[in-house]
């Protein structure tokens, strides 16, 4: 058995990757989030419901934010940065 002591607290990178893992599984709800705020609208009084112009402008502004944020995730999970194996503790 070795006696080396365990580590409490994971490495910076590996704790940063992560959390950029979570945020990869909770693009799809922050998504369906997006899509669902124009139900809510409210339309100018005789129109029920907002205009068609401002809530296509606002789907494709939300989709080019995800598509973003996507991008950005996904080049901070690059296979470069893969977490060290693991250790054996006994």
């Amino acid at each position: 058995m070795s006696d080396a002591p365990v580590p409490v607290f994971v490495e910076k990178r590996t704790y940063r990757r992560r959390r950029m893992a979570d945020a990869a599984r909770m693009m799809p709800l922050l998504g369906i989030g997006l899509f669902l705020v124009p139900l809510l609208w409210r339309g100018d009084g005789e129109v029920e419901g907002a205009r068609t112009v401002s809530v296509m402008l606002y789907i494709f502004v939300a989709w080019v934010f995800l598509a973003g944020a996507a991008a950005i995730i996904s080049r901070r999970l690059s296979p470069g940065d893969a977490d060290p194996p693991d250790r054996k503790t006994g």
